[in-house]
């Protein structure tokens, strides 16, 4: 027998754990340690290491984060989101670059395509929030749009300074006289001769947006039927300040995410107005507070709604990144939005019946736009037809200036930065039978383009976004884990500590010290030694003999 083996079966042997007979009165038998008196700090212990440790399996069955996330990110009174999305605490800017025209007279008199000179940007920041809010009971809050655009100075150059651009008014109307009979228009002609209207006028640009003087408009606005009745004033942005009278109705995200944030009707209607057919008078887009979060949805396609484009804005998953940490899926806009009725039928709503279907890159919005010949592009024709850069001078496209994106956190569907980029153009047809522009060629005219867009979150919003994100993603499973771990290492240090008090107490150590003096009238009859402590304090050798073996098989036995 080895030394350790005889020197772990003395230990036994004198601690009084060896298994011994049930009258026995030689040690103490193991089951007598469980009846030991119960130890209520411990007892609390364990009860609380089993909690955390059936909370941390619990916790990690269930996704309770997730639960938490989408409670505070629904369209609620008093949620997270709602504060959010009421009034927005981001900058919003748009901007605007406007095409001056250097050679107004060479285009007209000798036939030179348009020179245009970009001048901007002309910066304004949008002030926005929700108001006269009603929330449903079927998911939907319904709400109205109060706009108020203030001109930036410092980051925009001087807009008072006087720009040549189309005369919109003048073209729209000379457009529109070649559906009509040669009596009309020669009438038209001599009214507008009396009036010395060009075709070309000068404004500043914020006359060309905010609102200048113009006799037809003005005409216009007193006899037009009101359903296309123009404003008072000619401007381009005219109609974004102050309450807008279209009210939105949206999903809320309290009967899933699928629908979070899209457009449930416009107006107490479920499809657009402008276009008759489906997919173009489709209104299930976003308006670009929320949308739903492609970890939900596993949908590459968002949709996005603007008044201002007239139809909904399709965008296209590209890529995965982060910022500031966050994460981000990039959108850029689908391959086929502009494209030309040939290549994309479902494109053919946009020009119904015999009106002129526009090559790749241009878009009808004239149905919003008082029936003005009005299309929009991507800026500087960006990804268009050839044949329209071939027409003017001037223009550069370049993706990385004139694209639009959109980076929105997976999980939330909050945006974390985003830019709207479109071209508003002019398509004339020329007008013979009108002097005053007879000699304007029929074409498609650049007029302005613009930006609008957020480059950063405001500090507090991000913040929230980190913490319901990337810190959760982390912070999560420690907590899980950690609180399966923490009960785990509660309830084995309470047992441990149980095991050790009951063993060790005074009581069993008395005890094994009286069978260690007993055990010590075996010195010498065997060569095994131990070192045994006597009543004196002091150490002897401790020779083991063959009774020690014989008393284990007995005991055995």
């Amino acid at each position: 027998m080895g030394l350790y083996k005889q020197y772990f079966r003395i230990t036994q042997h004198a601690l009084g754990l060896r298994r011994t007979a049930p009258n026995s009165k030689d040690g103490i038998a193991l089951q007598m340690l469980i009846s030991q008196p119960v130890n209520h700090g411990h007892l609390s212990v364990i009860i609380i290491g089993i909690f955390t440790l059936a909370m941390g399996i619990i916790l990690s069955s269930i996704p309770w984060l997730d639960y938490i996330i989408l409670k505070n990110i629904r369209l609620r009174e008093g949620s997270l989101s709602f504060h959010y999305w009421q009034k927005p605490g981001v900058i919003r800017l748009t901007k605007v670059y406007i095409f001056n025209v250097t050679n107004p007279d060479g285009f007209l008199r000798f036939g030179e395509r348009p020179k245009l000179q970009e001048v901007g940007p002309f910066v304004y920041k949008e002030d926005m929030e929700k108001v006269n809010i009603k929330f449903h009971d079927n998911g939907t809050v319904s709400y109205q749009h109060k706009k108020i655009l203030k001109f930036v100075p410092e980051l925009s150059v001087d807009k008072n300074h006087k720009l040549t651009v189309p005369n919109i008014p003048l073209l729209t109307l000379s457009t529109q006289s070649n559906n009509l009979g040669w009596f009309v228009q020669r009438a038209i002609s001599v009214m507008l001769s009396m009036g010395s209207l060009r075709p070309f006028v000068n404004v500043t640009a914020d006359e060309l947006v905010f609102g200048y003087d113009d006799n037809l408009v003005a005409l216009a606005h007193q006899f037009y039927p009101k359903r296309k009745k123009p404003q008072p004033k000619m401007g381009l942005f005219i109609t974004r300040n102050g309450t807008l009278p279209e009210v939105h109705t949206i999903y809320t995200g309290e009967k899933g995410m699928q629908e979070f944030g899209l457009i449930a009707s416009l107006n107490g209607k479920n499809t657009l107005p402008y276009w008759k057919d489906p997919p173009c008078n489709a209104i299930n887009a976003s308006e670009g507070s929320f949308f739903p979060p492609r970890y939900y949805t596993k949908k590459d396609v968002i949709y996005l709604y603007d008044k201002d484009i007239c139809r909904t804005f399709p965008m296209q998953f590209r890529e995965s990144g982060q910022k500031h940490d966050i994460a981000y899926d990039l959108y850029t806009p689908t391959d086929n939005m502009f494209e030309s009725v040939k290549n994309n039928p479902d494109n053919k709503c946009y020009c119904p019946g015999n009106e002129y279907c526009p090559p790749k890159g241009l878009q009808n919005i004239s149905p919003c736009q008082y029936d003005a010949p009005v299309y929009i592009s991507f800026p500087h024709f960006l990804d268009g037809d050839p044949s329209l850069l071939d027409g003017v001078e001037g223009l550069e496209p370049r993706k990385e200036f004139h694209g639009s994106y959109f980076k929105i956190q997976p999980k939330l569907g909050v945006p974390l930065e985003g830019k709207i980029r479109v071209q508003l153009n002019l398509r004339v047809q020329q007008a013979p039978n009108i002097l005053p522009v007879k000699d304007f060629r029929t074409m498609v005219f650049p007029i302005m383009w613009l930006e609008e867009g957020v480059d950063e979150l405001n500090p507090t919003i991000r913040r929230w976004i980190y913490l319901a994100t990337t810190f959760a993603e982390i912070g999560g499973p420690l907590m899980t884990y950690g609180c399966i771990f923490f009960g785990t290492c509660l309830v084995a240090g309470v047992l441990v500590n149980a095991y050790k008090s009951a063993v060790f107490t005074k009581k069993n150590i008395e005890i094994g010290m009286q069978n260690l003096r007993r055990k010590s009238s075996l010195l010498g009859s065997v060569p095994n030694r131990f070192i045994s402590r006597n009543d004196s304090t002091t150490y002897t050798l401790l020779d083991v003999s063959d009774e020690a073996d014989a008393d284990e098989e007995e005991s055995s036995q």
